[in-house]
């Protein structure tokens, strides 16, 4: 069984976003759930992972031009 450890949700256009923070015996996770048209994706993320996820995303922000270099801190 999971536990929500911290969770937010974010409307973006006609998309709905849930993040949320999740733990169970296997450990800490992220998981990303994006809903829009009646359908739903979810991607997991292990929290050992997080540093290199994040920062994957913002490198390919900055190489597309939309974000600047700096990263969140996890």
């Amino acid at each position: 069984m999971d536990s929500i450890l911290e969770a937010k949700e974010v409307q973006i256009e006609r998309k709905r976003f849930h993040f949320e923070f999740r733990e169970n015996d296997r450990g800490k996770f992220l998981r990303i759930t994006e809903e829009a048209h009646g359908r739903r994706n979810t991607v997991i993320v292990p929290s050992t992972g997080l540093a290199d996820f994040l920062g994957a995303v913002a490198d390919v922000l900055v190489q597309a031009g939309e974000s600047s270099p700096a990263a969140p801190a996890v």
